[in-house]
């Protein structure tokens, strides 16, 4: 994986759980359960679907105290940090802290009056947990929604500001911030503004980005956007998908702008009429295929000699294509001649055989250093 030239802006080191936010903890991937909290078994069923495809961190909605007490039942069969997302209750709050939640994500100027706020910040402390305060463009405070008209990163940042303003005057500093809008603009004035104004950590997000495809590229503009300009320590990408496909999508953002990666790193040719062998199948296989794999690699499959051999020697595995046999280079050199029609079978177990190597070699250095 090549380096990255991004400089992340400094940031106070939160934990969440057993995963640091911030600082120069690596920038994490979150999603969000969407079954019904009170169905225990659906939700630790989709928790563990997060974590294999690589969640760093996993929200869950805590609407009532029913939802609450299945959180608490939820905690204690997930490894995974979790964060209980409370509106309006503190009692649901105090409540998921006492049950395990490794942060809460509130707002504190819809949580009551500042005594409630205090005992919820009682209780963080106490626990040793920590906050994320939300702001959302679609739920912007009446008087500011009077002030500016419409959202504007200015009426983001003074919501922001406010909730932060309460924790501050409490003497907590363990939270992080999100200024989430819809619009790709919004998001990125806002965010931008907001990391003038604090050392806290970012969690990054368009909020209700919308279905697959399009929210998926809305997030990538956006987040990408931020990201390139060093703003950002954590990330949900927003989508009417399952939470699974969020995470993937995190990683993708975060892989092309070689951040972080999170398994194969898949160069391939958008395929022509001078393909040796059927791209878009092999391709599509070969994802479906090593989803598992979570070691970084850089593996490049193109299906004709024109472009293939300068991808090939920049990749881990590269894969020339032409008929009958292909061409592979191994660590930028040229290795051996494997059977085009039987590609995805040749990929495969050349990856898994890298990934196996890479692993032991791995384990012998952490042997070595003890």
């Amino acid at each position: 994986m090549h380096h990255s030239p991004i400089v992340r802006r400094p940031t106070r080191k939160i934990r969440v759980g057993s995963v640091y936010v911030g600082g120069d903890a690596p920038i994490t991937v979150q999603t969000m359960t969407n079954t019904e909290t009170c169905d225990v078994a659906a939700t630790v069923a989709q928790i563990n679907r997060c974590v294999n495809a690589g969640a760093d961190i996993v929200r869950v909605s805590v609407p009532t105290m029913q939802a609450a007490e299945a959180f608490g039942q939820i905690r204690k069969q997930v490894d995974v940090p979790l964060v209980a997302d409370i509106h309006f209750d503190h009692r649901i709050a105090l409540a998921v802290a006492d049950y395990g939640a490794d942060c809460l994500r509130i707002n504190p100027g819809n949580i009551g009056n500042e005594d409630k706020v205090r005992e919820v910040v009682a209780a963080a402390r106490h626990h040793g947990i920590s906050m994320r305060i939300g702001v959302n463009a679609g739920s912007l405070e009446k008087d500011l929604q009077v002030k500016y008209g419409e959202p504007t990163g200015e009426a983001l940042l003074e919501s922001a500001m406010r909730h932060i303003d309460i924790l501050d005057r409490l003497n907590f500093h363990e939270f992080k911030v999100s200024v989430k809008a819809s619009n790709v603009f919004l998001t990125l004035d806002a965010y931008r503004l907001l990391s003038q104004q604090i050392d806290n950590p970012l969690h990054l997000g368009v909020t209700e980005a919308g279905v697959f495809r399009s929210g998926t590229v809305k997030s990538a503009i956006a987040l990408g956007g931020l990201l390139l300009e060093g703003i950002g320590d954590t990330l949900r990408v927003s989508l009417a998908a399952e939470p699974e496909d969020e995470v993937k999508i995190g990683f993708d953002i975060l892989k092309s702008l070689n951040i972080r990666s999170n398994g194969i790193n898949f160069i391939a040719c958008p395929s022509c009429s001078r393909q040796e062998f059927d791209v878009i199948r092999v391709m599509n296989a070969l994802e479906e295929r090593l989803e598992d794999i979570r070691t970084p690699m850089d593996v490049s499959v193109i299906g004709c000699k024109v472009n293939g051999p300068g991808e090939a020697k920049e990749a881990d595995i590269g894969v020339v294509g032409a008929s009958p046999r292909s061409l592979v280079y191994m660590n930028g050199e040229k290795s051996h001649l494997i059977d085009t029609n039987q590609l995805v079978n040749e990929i495969e177990a050349m990856v898994r055989a890298k990934v196996d190597a890479l692993e032991k070699a791995k384990e012998k250095e952490i042997i070595r250093a003890k």
